[in-house]
């Protein structure tokens, strides 16, 4: 408990003379008290005591740095990060032994003297002056404390670190005052503890839980007598006496600590003979620090918690304020993370591809209606090493939050948010066009959301397959992948309700760019993130409440208090119905579509392809009513390469589609990550066009003429996209309608 201020009204100097004992104090004296050995460094008395008294008489401790802990949701341990690498511990946690041995060799009369020791400032004064410099000290463990609290506050700032060490007379007397009221506030016990909490002990440790940690693998309570006695022996010199490093110089240390506790009666000859006659036994704990070091693949959505708590304003209005935050640590990150969910996308990831391919995979799962991301994986491991083709890009979110600067285009895993725009605006899943394996479009038949014409050029859009012609009705399409049905439906759906829908459903560009109003966007032209496009989906599992994805559950302080973190936001984009027909649609790709190689055969599920132009980006993005999964592959170091004759995973592609590599991955990811619960989708009647009736020929139904006519479990050959020049001149928002599934 601390103690009762008892010097109100008195100066510096009248509160230095009674916490020494002494009735009148000279300014001579103090300056010798304030500063040992100032005759030899050639500091003046003068204006020492002026000094003192000016001094706020508030201390400013600041908090101490210490590590924050990053947990799953399960409470599992997925990285500590620190800037400071320390865990504050009571006295009560402190190895007695310890206690004893920094007391013994840093200040052996701590528990006799005030905030300053006369006796010891004498001495050194004496030894100073004999030898002619300065070969003694006369700091009490107080006023080291206090010392090191000025470099504590000081942080990495070199500047500020030198001004918090400096030997002037203006350091001395404000380290002497807060000495002084720190005797009077904390008592000894409190100094004590906060001490062995502050040090710095070497190998990258402060405080002495830390500390006991690194060196010896055991909290700081287990610390038998020998091991306190080398860590007490540290704070002289981390680096001339470190174990690890030097244990020679280390043991010569040690003993000159365990002589010490036995001159002053801490311990027996008898404890004395036996721990000195024991060698110093390591058992070294390598410093985990960062996302780098995180369990189970998680770096990347660690390193995406990080940037959470740097960028979002709940934790700090400024950068600053927020930098401040993560720096001091000491927090327990409670995460969204679900670790089987993290388990199978970590195993669907490096499944298909390797690390060392050309082309890198990124999988990230989100549960449709609270907006946590269960997990986020790729192909490329987190880290530096390039030579082990390790990288720290995160492919599945945007620049700010650590990955590309836009994402990626989409391809036709747009095409479900046209369709959902125009149920809203009333049309039937029922309606048809009749349309050519490719057709010209107007720019100006498309209208902005400022009334304006998109543009004024002509639209070339094709399909796939040449034979991708005739009737289609909106299910028909979304199955087959029609370009030409979706370019025709955008049209009659309006292409600023069609973009508004996309935004409403969580469709962004990063870097707070606007949505491109080009009529191509239908054909998934502009980029997205694996991410985004897994919370789009989310929301027709949700039946059309879109939540706005979050990855932190809970934040504890250091103290213990609980901070404010992001919450997600869930707000209606389309009415439920037109979520449930969406969802009965998206269910033909994966079970007679593009996508049959991604099917589940054990619940209900959907989802759509998408590859892009020149095959640069293939997609599969599905979901259950309780799970939703994005897969992205292309290239991630910027060459942007088309991916045709290529090996991957060490299968041979002739051509990689949404459906042939994407859709085997999402299955691998989803079926590790679902439980047995299967639910199901609200079931709605879906209106369907009359399809013309045709006389048959035989030859018309070859097996096997398209990917989704082959069974799941049998190598398919990828059907070829194909390719019209580029009419956007180049512009990263634009697209030109090339085939896209």
């Amino acid at each position: 408990m601390a103690k009762k201020r008892s010097g109100g009204g008195l100066t510096g100097t009248q509160q230095a003379a009674k916490f020494l004992g002494v009735s009148v104090l000279s300014g001579a004296v103090l300056a010798g008290i304030a500063l040992p050995a100032a005759g030899a460094l050639g500091l003046a008395a003068k204006g020492t005591v002026e000094g003192f008294d000016e001094i706020p008489s508030n201390l400013k401790t600041p908090p101490l740095s210490q590590r924050t802990t990053i947990l799953d949701s399960k409470g599992g341990l997925i990285a500590t990060v620190y800037s400071r690498d320390r865990k504050v511990v009571p006295l009560e946690k402190i190895s007695p032994y310890m206690q004893k041995a920094i007391v013994a060799i840093e200040d052996a009369r701590f528990y006799e003297h005030g905030a300053i020791d006369l006796k010891g400032v004498l001495r050194a004064i004496n030894k100073n002056a004999q030898s002619g410099g300065v070969s003694e000290g006369a700091s009490t463990l107080t006023q080291q404390y206090v010392k090191n609290v000025f470099v504590e506050e000081a942080g990495d700032d070199p500047e500020k670190v030198a001004q918090a060490t400096q030997q002037t007379i203006g350091r001395k007397v404000r380290e002497l005052k807060y000495a002084i009221q720190v005797e009077e506030e904390l008592g000894k016990k409190k100094i004590l503890e906060n001490y062995l909490n502050i040090t710095f002990f070497g190998q990258q440790a402060y405080g002495i839980e830390a500390a006991s940690q690194r060196y010896f693998s055991k909290p700081a309570a287990k610390l038998t007598l020998g091991e306190s006695a080398m860590m007490a022996g540290l704070v002289q010199s981390p680096s001339r006496f470190d174990p690890i490093n030097d244990l020679q110089e280390a043991t010569k240390r040690r003993n000159i600590v365990l002589q010490r506790m036995a001159d002053v009666g801490d311990i027996s000859q008898a404890e004395f003979d036996k721990a000195k006659a024991t060698p110093i036994k390591l058992k070294v704990k390598t410093p985990r620090n960062g996302c780098i070091t995180a369990v189970d693949g998680a770096g990347f959505f660690c390193d995406y918690v990080r940037k959470t708590i740097l960028s979002d304003p709940v934790f700090g209005k400024t950068t600053e304020d927020r930098q401040k935050l993560w720096n001091l640590g000491g927090l327990t990150v409670r995460t969204t993370l679900d670790p089987k969910a993290q388990a199978a996308a970590n195993e669907a990831a490096v499944a298909k591809v390797n690390k060392d391919d050309g082309v890198a995979t990124a999988v990230v799962q989100v549960q449709p209606g609270t907006g946590k991301v269960l997990s986020m994986s790729q192909s490329r491991p987190y880290g530096l090493d390039q030579k082990q083709h390790q990288t720290t890009l995160n492919l599945a979110v945007g620049s700010k939050m650590g990955g590309t600067t836009y994402g990626f285009p989409v391809g036709s895993t747009f095409k479900p948010i046209t369709a959902a725009a125009a149920l809203e605006k009333g049309l039937s899943p029922a309606q048809s066009f009749d349309t050519p394996w490719k057709i010209s479009m107007k720019e100006s038949d498309y209208t902005r959301c400022d009334g304006k014409p998109s543009g004024y050029a002509d639209w070339s859009v094709q399909n796939e397959l040449k034979t991708e012609k005739g009737a289609y009705d909106m299910t028909s399409a979304l199955g087959k992948s029609i370009n030409t049905y979706f370019a025709k439906l955008e049209q009659m759906a309006g292409l600023c309700e069609t973009l508004t829908m996309a935004k409403k459903v969580g469709y962004e560009r990063e870097l707070g760019k606007p949505i491109k109003q080009s009529p191509s966007a239908t054909l998934g032209s502009l980029e997205s993130t694996p991410l985004d496009m897994a919370n789009v989906y989310a929301t027709f599992a949700n039946r059309g409440i879109y939540c706005v994805p979050v990855v932190i559950d809970s934040i504890k302080a250091a103290n213990g208090d609980k901070l404010n973190v992001p919450q997600t936001k869930c707000t209606r984009a389309m009415s439920d119905h037109t979520a449930d027909t969406i969802n009965q649609m998206l269910k033909g790709v994966v079970e007679d579509g593009t996508g049959t190689r991604a099917g589940l055969s054990d619940r209900d599920n959907a989802g759509k392809t998408g590859t892009t132009e020149g095959r640069k980006d293939a997609w599969f993005v599905g979901y259950t009513p309780d799970l939703s999964t994005a897969v992205w592959v292309g290239d991630d170091v910027g060459k942007r390469d088309e991916m045709f004759d290529l090996t991957i995973g060490g299968e041979y592609y002739e051509k990689v589609c949404g459906g042939c590599l994407p859709g085997p991955i999402w299955r691998i990811a989803m079926t590790g990550a679902l439980g047995s619960d299967a639910p199901s989708f609200v079931d709605v009647k879906v209106p369907r066009a009359e399809k013309p009736k045709e006389k048959k020929k035989p030859e018309d139904d070859k097996p096997g003429d398209r990917e989704d006519d082959k069974p799941a479990d049998r190598p398919v050959v990828p059907f070829p996209d194909i390719t019209l020049p580029d009419l956007t001149g180049g512009d990263p928002g634009r697209g030109n309608g090339r085939g896209n599934r």
